[in-house]
C-alpha cells in the first residue's frame, strides 16, 4: 500500500492533466500561469496559448486586464459558447433527409450521385454530367439504410465535436463540406457510371484525417486514431457496395485542410487556411469538369 501511495504523485507529475478537465492529459500549459490546459481550454494569444481565466481576468489572483481581446481556438477561430453547435446541426440535417427519404423514396432520384435510383445497367452518372452539380452536395447528406446513417452519425459526433472545438465553427464547416465534396468528386471521376454513391462517408473520412493531424500537432498518442482509421480502411476495401473513392477523396482532403488549419503561421493564418480550402475546392471542380467531358 505504501509503495502505491508513494508512486501516485510521481505519476501525476509525469503526465499533467488539464486543470479544468482532470480526465484529460495534456502537454500544453498556459503561457501566463503555466497551468496545464487541454485543447478545449486553449485560448490563442499573442504568444502561445492562455487559459480562459488568464484571458478574462489576467490570471489567478491578479486584477490585470486580459492581454487577448477575444478568445481564440487552436486554429484561430472564435471560442463559442456551444462548441458542438454545428455538429448538432449537421447531425440534424442528415437525420431530416433520412426521414424524408424513408417517407418518400422517390427523393433518392434527385439527391444521390447517380441519374436514377436504384442504378440501372448502362445508365451513366447523367445527373451531374447534365449540369446537376448539386448532386455532389446533396449526396453527402443522403442515406437509405439505417446502419449506414448510424455509423456515419456516430463518426460525426465522436470526431466532429472535438474538431469543432479546436478549429472554430467556420473552419470546421469548411473542412466538413469540402472533404465531402472531394469524396463525391473522386467518386464521380473514378467510379463506373452505374455506381450509386450516397452518404456522409467522404466528409467523415475528412474528419478522420484532420483529427490525425490535430493529434499529431498536440503530441497526443496517435495509436487510437490510427487503429480506428486502419479498421475503417479495411472495411472500405473489404466490404462490397462501398464507394472507396469517396473515402479516399475525403481522407486526403481532410489531411490537407487539417494540416493548413493547425500549422498555418499566425501572421498569415486566414490566408493559408482559406487559401488551402479554395485550392482543394478548385481540384474538386477540375475533377468534375474532367469527368463531365468524358461523359458528354
Amino acid at each position: 500500500m505504501d509503495d502505491q501511495a508513494a508512486g501516485t504523485p510521481q505519476d501525476a507529475q509525469r503526465v499533467p492533466v488539464c486543470y479544468r478537465h482532470p480526465d484529460r492529459e495534456t502537454g500544453i500549459r498556459c503561457t501566463r500561469c503555466e497551468r496545464p490546459i487541454c485543447p478545449e481550454c486553449m485560448v490563442d494569444a499573442s504568444v502561445g496559448f492562455q487559459c480562459p481565466e488568464c484571458v478574462r481576468g489576467g490570471g489567478p489572483g491578479t486584477g490585470h486586464a486580459p492581454t487577448a481581446s477575444m478568445p481564440r481556438t487552436l486554429a484561430g477561430g472564435t471560442v463559442a459558447a456551444d462548441p458542438r453547435l454545428l455538429t448538432k446541426i449537421l447531425l440534424g440535417i442528415n437525420l431530416a433527409v433520412f426521414v424524408a427519404v424513408q417517407a418518400r423514396s422517390s427523393l433518392l432520384d434527385h439527391l444521390v450521385l447517380v441519374g436514377v435510383w436504384p442504378p440501372a445497367p448502362f445508365v451513366p452518372t447523367e445527373g451531374v454530367a447534365e449540369g446537376e452539380w448539386y448532386r455532389l452536395f446533396t449526396s453527402m447528406f443522403t442515406h437509405e439504410e439505417i446502419w449506414h446513417i448510424g455509423f456515419n452519425m456516430l463518426g460525426l459526433w465522436w470526431l466532429g465535436g472535438p474538431l469543432e472545438q479546436a478549429l472554430g465553427r467556420a473552419r470546421y464547416l469548411a473542412l466538413y463540406l469540402i472533404s465531402g465534396l472531394a469524396g463525391s468528386a473522386l467518386t464521380y471521376l473514378l467510379a463506373a457510371g452505374t455506381t450509386a454513391s450516397l452518404g456522409a462517408s467522404g466528409a467523415i473520412f475528412g474528419l478522420f484525417g484532420a483529427t490525425a493531424v490535430l493529434m499529431r500537432r498536440l503530441n497526443y498518442d496517435m495509436r487510437p486514431i490510427i487503429a480506428l482509421l486502419v479498421i475503417n480502411v479495411i472495411i472500405t476495401f473489404g466490404w462490397g457496395n462501398i464507394a472507396w473513392q469517396a473515402h479516399v477523396g475525403g481522407l486526403v482532403a481532410g489531411v490537407v485542410i487539417g494540416y493548413a488549419m493547425v500549422h498555418a503561421p499566425r501572421e498569415r493564418r486566414a490566408l493559408v487556411q482559406y487559401g488551402t480550402c479554395a485550392l482543394v475546392l478548385a481540384v474538386v471542380v477540375l475533377m468534375t469538369l474532367l469527368r463531365t467531358a468524358q461523359l458528354t
